[in-house]
């Protein structure tokens, strides 16, 4: 908090914005038996008051780009033995899906730092870190942002989000000779592939074959499909920041990200929760139990990461 010199009245800032309820919570059980990490950095759905009140949007509006409820649906990964990650902040707010300084410039009243990614395909998607719009192209703000709005966000909460995730996974790899980053997310019940428009229940997402081997994302899109789900690789999400960069797998990394219609479990319109939340949160204990019972040889010993560690 700092104070205005012409008036000494307080001024919030954010550092502020999550002084009562943490930015994030990480969940697990007293031991980690797995090495798996479960990730879900958009369902936060804490929104600052101070946030809100420089928004243009009301209450729902405003939540069109959260992803509602995903860490609710894989709440079974800490009794089974894994830790989970999940954002209290929304992703209106800032988006950890992002590389740190991906910046619009049209947002701030001042200059961005000549560091900052301002040409992204994100950015001009107004997706940048400090997101400019939700949902279907809804803009947040009215007017721009103060360039310190950006760097107090990516200062007080994207930097210690990314350091506990890393933490996270150092430490899994430390105990098992590998990690396994399982980036949760949600997508609109609109989502339609292909020239037929099929509706895909779920998409695989491993960066088309770059951030995990092929036994883990094969086995991911067979436990869906055994249990009746339509399930969609890479397109039209091969997966954010988070799994490009995380995802190492001739270093013993693994990372998938995994895109859950909303249309299973939510109404888009009011935010509710469906009868279907239950029996997909069911499911996704089983996925999560078969993916977390495959044999250590798939992530250690796979032809295609030694072949990329030689080279």
């Amino acid at each position: 908090m700092s104070v205005s010199p012409d008036e000494g009245v307080p001024l919030m800032n954010a550092a502020d914005d999550f002084a009562i309820v943490p930015p994030f919570t990480i969940r697990e059980s007293a031991e980690q038996r797995v090495p798996f990490v479960f990730n879900s950095p958009h369902s936060g759905s804490h929104y600052p008051e101070r946030f809100l009140a420089l928004a243009r949007l009301d209450g729902v509006e405003i939540r069109r780009s959260e992803d509602c409820y995903v860490d609710e649906l894989f709440g079974a990964a800490p009794p089974l033995g894994a830790p989970l990650l999940a954002a209290n902040f929304p992703r209106a707010y800032l988006d950890v899906n992002r590389e740190p300084w991906e910046l619009d410039p049209r947002m701030f009243t001042e200059p961005v730092p000549p560091f900052a990614n301002i040409r992204s395909a994100r950015v001009a998607g107004g997706l940048g870190t400090v997101p400019k719009l939700v949902g279907e192209g809804l803009d947040i703000y009215a007017c721009r942002l103060p360039l310190a709005e950006a760097v107090g966000r990516i200062e007080a909460v994207y930097k210690p989000y990314h350091d506990a995730l890393k933490h996270l996974l150092t430490r899994t790899h430390a105990r098992f000779g590998y990690a396994v980053l399982v980036d949760c997310h949600s997508m609109p019940a609109s989502i339609r592939i292909g020239d037929g428009g099929v509706r895909p229940d779920f998409i695989i997402g491993d960066r088309f074959g770059v951030s995990a081997n092929r036994a883990l994302t094969e086995a991911a899109i067979a436990s869906l499909a055994s249990m009746g789900y339509a399930v969609a690789h890479n397109k039209p999400y091969a997966g954010g920041f988070i799994t490009e960069h995380y995802g190492r797998p001739a270093r013993g990394l693994h990372a998938l990200q995994i895109e859950i219609n909303r249309g299973l479990y939510m109404n888009e319109r009011t935010l509710e929760r469906t009868a279907g939340f239950h029996a997909l949160a069911e499911d996704l204990t089983r996925f999560m139990s078969e993916l977390m019972a495959m044999p250590d040889h798939n992530f250690l010993d796979d032809p295609l990461d030694r072949r990329l560690a030689a080279e």
